[in-house]
């Protein structure tokens, strides 16, 4: 038999999170099948089987922290498999006693496998005034029945131990409906207010002893959570607004969609943002450029490469459509598609995160209409675009029209763009998408 170590993701990635598992213990698998998903600090990870065969151990549960070169799973290879049994679990049973820590053996070693350590049992603690319990069934990973503090808090009230009360959660753990209702039925065990009548459960429990669901920040959001305090806190914003009529601009999509669905490419409005954006860089090349470490240099970019804020399962990602100068629509659009699908799925590829120069968050998808965005360092500008409205406007004669009406929100690097120049440069963005034809001018 074999252990499958978690290989080196790269990035300088040392941990993952396992979000699940495809496969249980005694299961077949084949050669290339995906067993486990992982989630890095950047993305979700799909890891394969190295090879046929049968899983004999799973090292590290759903929701639990693995680390690079160490166990994930344990396999026989699919001419070893025939002889190890469909289960093989390691584990003891809930009868047994548990052994002293200092009892237990060493993980042992060999060339090509890796033991992966026990995690250490423990007895429960008998609260003081209480008979300590023995082993049963229900009891939790570490010996002990599960239960809240606030649960606790409110079996000590009526004196009752856990012991007492069936717990109906998960491995046995006593929640506060079981309490109220062993409370509620007729054991005489209950406790009992001074004329001898069952209390008034619901009076003896506060409303602040719910459980408090706690939730680890782990992965992107981590990632994120730290990189947000980064930007908002070395980078000094300065906001600018601004209302754009798209409704030419949405009359030409209606007419080259069809177009696009014969390419079977699904042509939204953000191939037309970020088109227009690489044109308008021309104007402002330094919306589209970085400071150096030290803030002493500004290094103007050759490339526009687009990043696009998409609101995945794994969390905020900023995925770059790169080198849009270069690219039609449709390849835009093609390119748009592909990050999405990537990024909802939370499988983004790692090139697809790196090297973006200034970001679009499309807030307007979800019905926003006004943001203040923070800045994807090192880049030095990003827009939020708002829902689009469609809102009376005046006509070059006076006349009240119905436009569409979208807002822009910028906000910028104050260290090396001033006002003057992202107002330049988002009235050039702004003169493409309202009369859209005149970028053919400028496509090469």
């Amino acid at each position: 038999m074999s252990d499958f170590m978690l290989p080196d993701i790269g990035e300088g990635i040392v941990e993952c999170e396992v979000v699940e598992w495809h496969v249980a213990e005694g299961d077949p698998i084949k050669e290339d099948q995906p067993v486990v998903e992982v989630m890095t600090d950047k993305a979700l990870v799909e890891i394969t089987a190295p090879e046929a065969g049968r899983v004999t151990r799973l090292y590290v549960q759903k929701g639990e922290i693995a680390r690079v070169h160490a166990p994930l799973f344990g396999y026989a290879a699919e001419n070893e498999a025939a002889d190890v049994p469909a289960t093989t679990t390691d584990e003891p049973s809930p009868h047994d006693e548990p052994t002293p820590p200092d009892e237990r053996e060493a993980p042992q070693s060999s060339a090509g496998r890796s033991a992966a350590p026990q995690a250490p049992v423990y007895r429960d603690t008998a609260p003081e005034g209480t008979e300590s319990a023995t082993e049963e069934p229900r009891r939790g990973p570490y010996g002990r029945i599960p239960a809240a503090p606030a649960v606790r808090r409110l079996l000590r009230e009526h004196g009752l131990s856990l012991d007492e009360v069936p717990g109906s959660g998960r491995q046995g753990r006593v929640l506060k409906d079981d309490v109220l209702g062993y409370l509620a039925s007729d054991d005489p065990r209950h406790a009992r207010d001074d004329d001898g009548a069952a209390g008034d459960v619901a009076a003896h429990v506060d409303p602040a002893d719910e459980e408090v669901r706690i939730e680890p920040l782990r992965g992107v959001r981590a990632v994120m959570a730290k990189r947000m305090v980064e930007a908002a806190s070395t980078i000094p914003h300065f906001q600018y607004g601004e209302e754009i009529d798209v409704t030419e601009l949405l009359a030409l999509r209606e007419r080259l969609k069809p177009l696009a669905a014969a390419e079977e490419t699904r042509l939204t409005l953000m191939p037309f943002f970020m088109k227009a954006m690489a044109l308008a860089v021309r104007e402002a090349p330094v919306v589209n450029a970085r400071l150096n470490e030290e803030a002493s240099e500004i290094h103007y970019l050759p490339s526009v490469n687009v990043g696009m804020a998409v609101d995945s399962r794994a969390g905020l990602l900023v995925p770059n459509v790169k080198g849009v100068e270069r690219l039609s629509l449709l390849g835009i659009a093609a390119e748009v598609g592909r990050l999405t699908e990537a990024a909802r799925a939370g499988r983004v590829n790692q090139e697809d995160l790196k090297g973006g120069t200034i970001s679009i968050s499309n807030i307007g998808a979800l019905g926003g209409t006004y943001a203040a965005p923070i800045i994807n360092a090192p880049e030095v500008a990003i827009v939020a675009i708002g829902k689009t409205q469609w809102l009376p406007r005046f006509d070059a004669e006076d006349r009240v029209v119905k436009r569409a009406i979208m807002t822009v929100t910028w906000a910028g690097d104050h260290r090396i763009i001033d006002g003057g120049t992202i107002a330049r440069f988002c009235n050039a963005w702004k003169g493409y998408l309202e009369d859209p034809e005149t970028m053919l001018l400028h496509l090469s």
